[in-house]
């Protein structure tokens, strides 16, 4: 039962699976109609190709593909669409089927009897449904593998398709970068001939005249007619063979183109020699300028060598005057000093002289002081000792008046 039931929602899953390829299968079918729209193109404008700059011409046939892509994509869309509905529906009605089987098994098991008729009922119940899982599992895988090659095949074409797109857009951007340049609407004459070699301007006026490096075909058609011809190394039974690589070409076209190409060799040869003389003619003239510049460079060198000596002398002079400059600013600066020395020493000396002459001043001053104190302090002893002995005198004449009086008594 249980492995019924998985397989089930295995067979779910591989719907699912088909789901996504059926819509692969819409852009596979998408792609091819647009690759025949596009090889339509090519054609139209391959027939146009003298008209190749004219942008109006190319803007119609784009908006044209355009329109034509849209209406092709819708029915394709419908197409799709329908047949998606019819297949869906036929895989819901067997998983319904298988669905429906699972269920009468699962009741059966329900109510198990053990009797061989159950049992042979019970074994071809469960072998019809597995049948039917296998039936639908091998449908699937099959729808499967067929859906991973037209995958493949899808990847593949669109490989081609976008390579083809890029290098027809490329084209077109420099179909309209040439046509807006200044220079493309003026002669290439006047304005190579006055820088380049006359083999040049030859070879870039047939390029302009021929319609570039490839003659006018795209980088597609031009690489494939590349590769048929080096093979052949550019032998004419060559031409069936690049007829099968170049669809819409003619072999007209191919051999108009072959001889597009021998002259381009062959100017291209010349253009390449005529550089190497160039070239050449240029070492040479490049070779005597610097020659020129040798000899004129060592002429240089004497004269810079002599003025660099006579520099060096003046240097040597002007440090010699520096030095006695400098010798005599010190001298000078010693003289300052010891002058400056000098003048402060006798400074010092005067301001001592005057100190000294105050000092003895001051001290005469307290000497004269000192005598004149002692003198009046001689002078009032004196004068007391005389005040004492004249008192002693008339004390003396008091007392002999007193004896006297006693005595005369």
């Amino acid at each position: 039962q249980n492995d019924s039931c998985s397989s089930t929602a295995g067979a779910g899953q591989q719907f699912q699976n088909w789901k996504m390829r059926a819509e692969q299968a819409k852009k596979v079918e998408f792609v091819r109609t647009a690759e025949k729209l596009k090889t339509q193109l090519a054609n139209i404008e391959k027939e146009k190709i003298g008209h190749l700059y004219n942008r109006k011409i190319y803007f119609g046939h784009f908006i044209a593909l355009v329109i034509v892509l849209n209406l092709m994509h819708k029915e394709t869309v419908g197409t799709m669409s329908t047949l998606f509905c019819l297949t869906e529906a036929k895989i819901l009605q067997q998983l319904s089927k298988i669905q429906n089987n699972v269920k009468r098994l699962q009741q059966q098991l329900k109510d198990v009897k053990p009797t061989p008729e159950f049992v042979d009922k019970l074994k071809e119940m469960m072998e019809e449904v597995e049948n039917a899982i296998n039936a639908f599992k091998e449908e699937q895988r099959q729808i499967y593998e067929q859906l991973l090659k037209e995958e493949k095949t899808a990847i593949n074409e669109l490989s081609v398709f976008e390579r083809k797109v890029e290098l027809w857009a490329l084209g077109s951007s420099i179909t309209e970068k040439v046509s807006k340049l200044p220079s493309a609407r003026v002669s290439v004459g006047k304005t190579l001939e006055n820088h380049l070699p006359e083999e040049v301007v030859e070879f870039e006026r047939f390029l302009q005249r021929t319609g570039g490096r490839q003659g006018g075909w795209d980088d597609y058609d031009h690489q494939n007619f590349l590769k048929v011809w080096t093979k052949h190394k550019g032998r004419l039974p060559y031409v069936d063979e690049a007829l099968e690589y170049l669809c819409g070409r003619t072999k007209e076209d191919i051999e108009q183109h072959d001889k597009w190409y021998q002259e381009f060799l062959i100017l291209q040869k010349r253009k390449k020699e005529s550089i190497k003389k160039w070239k050449e003619k240029q070492q040479q003239e490049k070779e005597g300028n610097l020659k020129e510049k040798e000899k004129s460079g060592k002429m240089l060198k004497e004269e810079w060598l002599q003025h660099e000596e006579a520099q060096k002398q003046k240097a040597e002079e002007r440090k010699r005057q520096q030095a006695a400059i400098e010798a005599w600013k010190k001298q000078k600066a010693i003289a300052f000093a010891m002058e400056k020395a000098s003048q402060l020493k006798l400074e010092k000396e005067k301001v001592k002289r005057q100190k000294e002459r105050q000092h003895q001043c001051h001290m005469k001053l307290l000497l004269e002081r000192y005598t004149l104190q002692k003198k009046e302090k001689e002078e009032l002893e004196k004068l007391e000792k005389e005040k004492r002995e004249e008192a002693e005198k008339e004390e003396r004449k008091r007392i002999a008046a007193e004896e006297i009086t006693k005595f005369q008594e």
